[in-house]
Order: C-alpha cells, then sequence, then structure tokens
C-alpha cells in the first residue's frame, strides 16, 4: 500500500511524496497581474511539497475573479513567473501553474467597465456568484457581480487561444507544468453545466457539445506542451459560484474517459462542498477511478489520517492541501513527525502585504526559538 511519503511518477517528473499543494489565491501580485518578490518567497517556502500548484492564474484580460490575481499573458507576467520558477527550483521544488478564466464571475469594476463573459448570459443567480476586490481602505472583500453577456463564437475560439498562449508562456517561464482550471463555477465549468450553458450551436446541447470548449481548450494547451505536464481540476459537486449539473455522475464519466484518452498527468478533484460539512469525495472518486487510469488527487477538507488512508485505498494517488499550506510552509514535515500545526488566519488570506504570508513559523524557527 501507498503512503502520504512514498515518492511517485508524474509524466515523465518523479514526485518525491503524494502531498500536494493545493491552487489557493492569495491576491498578492502587482496591480498588472505580475508576480513579485514575495509571491516568488512564498512558493519557495513550500517547495518540500510533492507538487505546487499555483494560485488560480488568469489567461486573459477578460478573466478577472479576484482582483490582484496573477496573470500569464504579458512579457511581465512572463518575467515574473520565471522569477517565481527560479526560486522554486533553487529550493528543490516543481510548480505548475493553474490556467483560469472566470466567465461569469466577475464585475465591471474589475474589468475596465466591460461586461464579464459567459457562454450563454445567465443572470438570474448573480448574488451567488462570488468575486473579490481590494478597496481603498485596504480591505480585501466579496463584491456585487456584474451581469454577463453570452459570447459569439469568434469569442469562444479567442479564449481558447488565450489558454494556448498562456502555456506557452508557461513554457518560456520555465513552469513545470499546467492545471487546466475547470470548476468551481469558471468558465469551463460554466460550459459544462446545462444552467449556465444554454447554447443551441456547437458548444450547447448534448454532452459532446456542452464539453466542446474544454476539449478545444486542452488540445490547444496540448500543442504547446506534453500531456505528462497537464492536469485539470474538476469539482463535479460543487454549489460555489452555482454552476450545477443534475446529470453530473454521466457528465465526470464521461470527461475522466476523454482526459484519460489525451493522456493528461492527473484530474484533481475538488470536494469544495466538503468545508460546508457535506463531503462528496467518496462519490466524486466512484466516478473518476474507473474511467481514469492515471494520477488522481483528492482536495477538500481531508486531514493527514483521511488523506493516507485514500492514498492507502488507490482511490486517489496523491492529495493536495490548502488552508493547511498557507499556514504551514513546511507542512510535509509536520505530517510526517505528527504535528504539531499552525493554525490558518482566514482574516489575512486574501490582499495585504507579508503579514499572512511570509510570515508562518516553520519547525525549525520553533525549535531555536
Amino acid at each position: 500500500m501507498a503512503s502520504l511519503f512514498d515518492p511517485i511518477r508524474l509524466g515523465d517528473l518523479v514526485l518525491p511524496n503524494r502531498i500536494a499543494m493545493a491552487p489557493v489565491t492569495r491576491a498578492r501580485s502587482g496591480s498588472l497581474g505580475v508576480p513579485t518578490m514575495a509571491n516568488a518567497a512564498y512558493y519557495a517556502q513550500r517547495a518540500s511539497a510533492g507538487l505546487i500548484v499555483s494560485e488560480a492564474t488568469n489567461v486573459s484580460p477578460d478573466s478577472a475573479a479576484f482582483e490582484l490575481a496573477p496573470g500569464l499573458y504579458t512579457p511581465a507576467q512572463v518575467a515574473g513567473w520565471r522569477q517565481v520558477m527560479q526560486h522554486v527550483h533553487r529550493a528543490g521544488g516543481r510548480l505548475f501553474v493553474q490556467l483560469w478564466h472566470s466567465g461569469r464571475v466577475s464585475s465591471r469594476a474589475l474589468l475596465d467597465g466591460c461586461d464579464p463573459l459567459s457562454p450563454s448570459g445567465v443572470n438570474d443567480d448573480l448574488h451567488l456568484l462570488q468575486p473579490y476586490g481590494a478597496l481603498r481602505n485596504g480591505a480585501y472583500t466579496r463584491i456585487a457581480a456584474s451581469p454577463s453577456r453570452e459570447m459569439t463564437v469568434d469569442e469562444i475560439y479567442h479564449s481558447i487561444d488565450e489558454y494556448r498562449i498562456a502555456a506557452r508562456n508557461a513554457m518560456r517561464a520555465g513552469i513545470d507544468g499546467i492545471e487546466l482550471h475547470a470548476g468551481n463555477g469558471y468558465l469551463p465549468h460554466q460550459f459544462l453545466s446545462p444552467h449556465t450553458n444554454r447554447r443551441t450551436d456547437l458548444f450547447g446541447g448534448s454532452l459532446v457539445n456542452r464539453l466542446r470548449y474544454l476539449d478545444l481548450v486542452l488540445r490547444a494547451v496540448l500543442e504547446e506542451m506534453p500531456a505528462g505536464r497537464v492536469g485539470v481540476r474538476i469539482s463535479p459537486f460543487a454549489g460555489y459560484n452555482s454552476a450545477p449539473d443534475p446529470h453530473a455522475t454521466d457528465t465526470y464519466a464521461y470527461l475522466a474517459r476523454v482526459l484519460s484518452a489525451a493522456g493528461v498527468a492527473y484530474i484533481h478533484a475538488a470536494d469544495t462542498n466538503a468545508w460546508g460539512g457535506t463531503p462528496d469525495m467518496a462519490r466524486i472518486l466512484s466516478i473518476l477511478r474507473p474511467n481514469f487510469g492515471a494520477t488522481i488527487i483528492a482536495n477538500g477538507g481531508l486531514d493527514p489520517a483521511a488523506a493516507n488512508a485514500l492514498v492507502a485505498s488507490g482511490n486517489a494517488n496523491m492529495v493536495s492541501f490548502g488552508r493547511s499550506f498557507i499556514a504551514n510552509p513546511d507542512l510535509v514535515a509536520r505530517m510526517e513527525r505528527g504535528g504539531p500545526y499552525n493554525e490558518p488566519d482566514p482574516a489575512r488570506f486574501y490582499g495585504g502585504g507579508d503579514g499572512g504570508y511570509l510570515d508562518y513559523p516553520a519547525l525549525v524557527h520553533e525549535a531555536d526559538a
């Protein structure tokens, strides 16, 4: 039986352990989405993870669910990510950047007065969407979503090309791989969901048509990098950002088979509802495992004991942690010792400076105190 501390092969990479850092938005990039030296230090602190999946990173200026999130579509952003990767590699780590388009989960306030884009312009549930912004007084808070407009077919193909360019930029920056964010109610998830996708053209209606957007994004990305350096994050039953699917079992079984045939390195299965006390991980893995033969990374509300049991069972091959990695840069060492663990400070998750970002102590610092 495998354990969290056993190595694992991911594509052509050999990871030293099966503990991944989950993508967690921290909203501390520069004003133009350029990663900073603080971002480089933050990820380097966590380089002992078997794999780091970066915070969600915009592929386009049309994507902005969180103000001060990084991007990967300008030369300056590429240079910022190159700096991050130099520090992560120097510390012995491996990092995949999560590529992100927020679609309708945004606000005109974050898009220079432009309307958010979406598959079908569904706007009767805006109160359920969660964009965030930085206020002039320094506070970082949830803001109101603006009504989106339906994308034209040309805009759909343009956004697909933006993923291609972002993947190319990732290679230029020396990034180890990329993860496509196809969950949490963002644009690829919006196309998958019959609630948010009510189109009647080749991108809507049947399951095959609703999957077409993600399939074409994946094909575009695979023109820039090998499949073994690509993962996909999904959240089949997530209530977050209102992209439900009444036939999620059929949708994600089919999607898993498509991803398996494409040869991607992993599926990152997010149990978003676990944080609200209604976990779905067993149900998610029962869909994915029979239909996907490569690595499955489980994420959402798992403690070390539950994570180790999942890996030992073979239903998941790795487990990712978000909040635990925020508060414990040396989480792998702490898990090996059975703790102790720093507690995260939710008030300092988003925005701000180094406080709550770079100042969580490592075990070695506690021992020296």
